[in-house]
């Protein structure tokens, strides 16, 4: 069974998160990080999962705690990195990640939408593993578009990981698709 490695950026996700909310997400407003597991684990016939979340962690920041354990107990493992507040230290952490997966086997699924790991996912594409970003396609950097192996999952609707109801994101629906009825009702 071949690994698959999950790296989440987790200060992107959330960043994602509030630009579509328009507001700082709620506990109950970010995603079921089980799910994400659960749909990862089901992705490609099954694979021997490795989730790691990577996170910004400053010292005196123990309200993260609770989230970190929560984090530990669906499966991920929280990868705490420190240094400078100007300092871009999960971008790093994911990159040499990324660097070291070249030397290992196993496939690659991405959660986040910055430019900054496209070079780095570029350099896994060896056409034998199997990679994807699991994100919201509209704002993931359309640098990813050049990456010839890559495929994109939404993470709303592919991985449903958020059971609450609809998020009210902006995106391109077909004319065919489109209902001028439930548009007026929801004005």
């Amino acid at each position: 069974m071949n690994d698959l490695y999950v790296l989440v950026d987790g200060e992107n996700m959330d960043w994602q998160l509030s630009t579509i909310l328009n507001r700082q997400p709620k506990p109950e407003d970010r995603p079921r990080w089980d799910a994400v597991l659960e749909f990862s684990r089901e992705l490609w016939d099954g694979r021997n999962l490795k989730p790691l979340f990577f996170m910004h962690v400053r010292r005196n920041s123990s309200a993260l705690w609770s989230f970190i354990q929560m984090l530990q107990a669906v499966g991920f493992r929280p990868v705490l990195l420190e240094g400078e507040d100007d300092q871009p230290v999960v971008d790093i952490g994911i990159q040499r990640t990324l660097e070291a997966l070249v030397k290992r086997t196993g496939d690659v699924l991405l959660m986040s939408h910055d430019k900054d790991f496209c070079e780095f996912l570029s350099a896994l594409d060896d056409g034998e593993r199997r990679l994807a970003m699991l994100a919201f396609p509209e704002y993931l950097a359309g640098d990813y578009d050049f990456i010839e192996n890559l495929e994109v999952f939404d993470l709303e609707h592919d991985a449903k990981a958020f059971p609450n109801g609809p998020l009210p994101r902006l995106s391109p629906i077909p004319v065919d698709e489109f209902d001028p009825e439930a548009l007026l009702d929801s004005l």
